[in-house]
């Protein structure tokens, strides 16, 4: 069979291995699923109670439009619908945005380590990539800018509060630099974690200004990942734009449900942010008594610093594996010194603790043989 060019050239790979993948490998069960980000203190009950109605509907397609979920979302905003556009989760949206903005051969610029499924877009539409370094441990916002100054990017990504590490900027940081912003290019900026984060993280962008689009997701603090929902907030030439490409039917109607249902939660949603607050100072905790440093974090995982090299996390990683512990790590230097670990419920963090130091231990072992 022949391939299309772009697809032609490019190696069958995707940009996660999932944990369920993991399982049939392994041959047995994970006891902490800690590697995903996944929320595993679940959705609210209305989420699921709204969801279980749909499910009886599910013969009916969703809302090609998502009036409903559109409205609720420009209220909690303060901004109109048409600043809105719901799609299946952030993933999906980043690929939109870039077959929408990015033309064949044409400049993108990502921090070398950052969120790599934006990457797998960007290549699946034949743009081209330009990285920069991470700078102690965060996006450097600054060398985004001034490399797309360079090429001529159509798109910068960036990600705040970040995945891998996450470390966060002030908002009045990002505010200070949207002049920065060239002329063609357009900011992502990518906020899957905002509810966890301060709010002085989050800056104050009008949803009418023309430099940036913003992503938010259910995924980690809603706990709707498997439902794949999340949004895109812009301005309104923008966001009609993905009409043209876009699923109409890609948000399916049991999503829409749960999403609607998980928004008008907030008492829950409150919950959860506060099991995570206590779940990272756990983790914390886990590593210190390893004699490791957990690094501040902003988002529903925590990144904890091995102490040695990338070779060495990984190893740790393989031993967390062994142990029946999902976790994960990231993937360039200098920031895979780290391990990285979900928030999750108390029984979960309690296996962590227990393997950790075994892995560790067999990790140094192996370190000594070499």
């Amino acid at each position: 069979m022949r391939f299309a060019p772009i697809p032609e050239s490019l190696p069958a790979t995707v940009p996660f291995t999932g944990p369920e993948t993991l399982e049939r490998r392994r041959g047995a069960p994970y006891v902490a699923r800690l590697g995903a980000n996944e929320n595993g203190f679940g959705p609210s009950p209305r989420a699921v109670e709204a969801m279980a109605r749909a499910g009886a509907e599910a013969w009916k397609y969703g809302d090609p439009d998502n009036h409903d979920l559109r409205q609720a979302l420009a209220r909690i905003h303060g901004i109109a619908p048409d600043n809105v556009m719901p799609g299946e989760g952030i993933d999906s949206l980043l690929g939109l945005l870039v077959r929408l903005i990015v033309a064949p051969g044409e400049a993108v610029v990502t921090s070398d380590g950052a969120y790599p499924t934006f990457n797998y877009h960007v290549a699946g539409f034949g743009g081209v990539l330009h990285k920069v370094p991470y700078r102690d441990d965060r996006e450097d916002l600054e060398a985004l800018l001034s490399r797309a100054a360079e090429v001529q990017a159509r798109l910068i990504y960036f990600a705040n509060p970040d995945n891998p590490m996450g470390s966060w900027h002030e908002g009045a940081l990002i505010e200070a630099l949207l002049d920065r912003i060239p002329k063609d290019s357009l900011l992502i900026l990518d906020e899957a974690y905002a509810e966890f984060a301060p709010a002085s993280a989050l800056p104050r962008i009008g949803a009418e200004d023309p430099r940036v689009i913003r992503m938010r997701t259910f995924s980690k603090a809603y706990g709707l990942a498997g439902a794949r929902i999340g949004y895109a907030i812009g301005a309104p030439d923008l966001i009609a734009g993905f009409d043209r490409i876009r699923n109409h039917f890609g948000v399916n109607r049991i999503a829409q449900a749960g999403a609607l249902a998980a928004l008008g939660d907030t008492e829950w949603l409150d919950g959860t942010r506060a099991k995570v607050a206590a779940a990272r100072d756990r983790i914390g905790r886990i590593a210190a008594d390893a004699g490791l440093v957990a690094l501040p974090s902003a988002t529903n995982f925590v990144a904890i610093d091995c102490g040695a090299d990338g070779d060495f996390a990984r190893r740790v990683l393989a031993g967390l594996d062994r142990a029946g512990i999902f976790a994960r790590m990231p993937g360039v230097a200098p920031m895979d010194r780290c391990i990285r670990v979900s928030c999750g419920p108390e029984a979960e963090l309690d296996a962590f603790a227990a393997v950790l130091p075994e892995a560790l231990a067999a990790a140094r072992d192996g370190m000594s043989g070499r």
